[in-house]
């Protein structure tokens, strides 16, 4: 049985790799050539690294001693108020002693990290510079796939696309339309000499009360540079009419909390806009002889953007399912629905839970409310840092009494 993967970013790179380390050989084809910019705040989270661990076990030590990326120990929160909440990744965390629980790197850098493990992998047949321009399913179920030439490149009995936001393939045959209240508009640049970061490389969420339901971020990188960008909800810049590259300009030029920082940073390079299939809305990830891996399948948190370890966990999936349909010899669609459930029983609950948080946004008083709150209540700043470790802390946020102990400092 021929498995193909069309994409070789995080997705498709962990799917043909847990597919060679079970002994499985696949097709990988990617247009461009690695390595390879794409646009994202460039942030890893720790489920990233505990997906590279399931991959081989030295992966995460190798990508922390590596010079293109930076450790991360946590989250700086700007209320629209402009109090700032601390909400380290470990609470109590020694920078100097312990195991950094995310990174920050150019996706230039990690998806090229991923891609020259594949490198290694006789099982992998990896061909860049493959532009999928056509596909087309034959009677017998399996998929044809036509190059710019209108040659065909392979039939394959199950594909594995992972071929990013803007698949033409999850689109037309998975049925993703891009529906603007489960889609997010994002706009990302590359600076040197921003002033004022976190010492232990937070990154920032800055929820400003005039671009509310939008917030921008700041992200510290290698070699003193950082990733700035803003994200709204398509819904929201539609209907505002907001002009993302104006206002991205004008918060860093005259927003108080932003100007000083950027009055003498260099922007490298242009300005690059990204569209955001948000996981916030549950939809198909298979069909007849295909699975949707990652953006394909609309599985970007809706509160935070990451996306990246979410691609990794559904290629992890795949590639178990692929391999299921091998050992069957099964592509229908009632067979592969098993790689739906399991990707959402490992993702819908954080998901829902996003989706929820992302609701706030709504009520800035909440925002500025539980920021004033967490800066004197310890407890509390312990809590709401555990809530992006551990689900069952988060679930408090959708509580009510969360909210009445917190009104009546419990």
């Amino acid at each position: 049985m021929t498995i193909c993967i069309l994409g070789a970013g995080p997705g498709g790179a962990t799917a043909a790799l847990h597919l060679a380390n079970a002994g499985h050989r696949c097709l990988l084809l990617d247009r461009a050539a690695f390595p390879r910019d794409k646009v994202c705040g460039d942030a890893l989270s720790g489920k990233v690294i505990n997906e590279l661990r399931r991959i081989g076990e030295d992966l995460p030590e190798r990508l922390a001693a590596a010079p293109i990326q930076v450790p991360s120990w946590g989250i700086d929160f700007y209320a629209p108020n402009g109090r700032r909440l601390a909400v380290p990744f470990k609470p109590h965390y020694h920078a100097a002693h312990d195991r950094a629980a995310g990174h920050i790197s150019k996706r230039l850098h990690f998806d090229n990290f991923l891609v020259e493990e594949v490198r290694q992998r006789p099982e992998i047949d990896f061909r860049e510079n493959t532009d999928v321009t056509r596909h087309e399913q034959l009677p017998d179920g399996r998929w044809r796939l036509f190059g710019a030439d209108n040659e065909e490149i392979v039939t394959a009995d199950l594909l594995l696309v992972a071929n990013g936001a803007q698949s033409n393939f999850a689109r037309v045959v998975g049925g993703h339309a891009l529906e603007p209240a489960h889609h997010c508009a994002g706009l990302r640049a590359y600076y040197r000499g921003v002033t004022g970061l976190h010492p232990d490389n937070f990154i920032e969420l800055h929820f400003i009360k005039e671009f509310l339901p939008g917030y921008l971020w700041v992200f510290p990188l290698p070699n003193g540079e950082a990733n700035v960008g803003v994200g709204m909800l398509s819904e929201a810049v539609s209907k505002k009419k907001v002009k993302l590259r104006e206002r991205l300009d004008d918060i860093l030029r005259t927003h108080p909390a932003l100007k000083d920082r950027f009055a003498t940073a260099e922007r490298l390079g242009p300005v690059r806009g990204f569209g955001l299939p948000l996981g916030s809305k549950r939809r198909p990830l298979s069909g007849p002889g295909y699975l949707l891996l990652g953006d394909a399948g609309s599985l970007i948190d809706p509160f935070s953007g990451e996306g990246i370890s979410h691609a990794m966990v559904s290629g992890r999936h795949a590639a178990d399912w692929a391999a299921r349909a091998v050992a069957a010899q099964n592509v229908t669609p009632g067979f592969l629905k098993g790689y739906d459930g399991a990707v959402y029983n490992r993702l819908w609950q954080e998901l829902r839970l996003s989706r929820a948080m992302q609701r706030l946004l709504d009520y800035p008083w909440l925002f500025n409310f539980i920021a004033n709150r967490a800066a004197n209540n310890p407890t509390l700043a312990e809590t709401i840092s555990n809530m992006f470790l551990d689900l069952d802390l988060r679930e408090r946020l959708r509580q009510p009494s969360f909210y009445l102990k917190l009104l009546l400092g419990k």
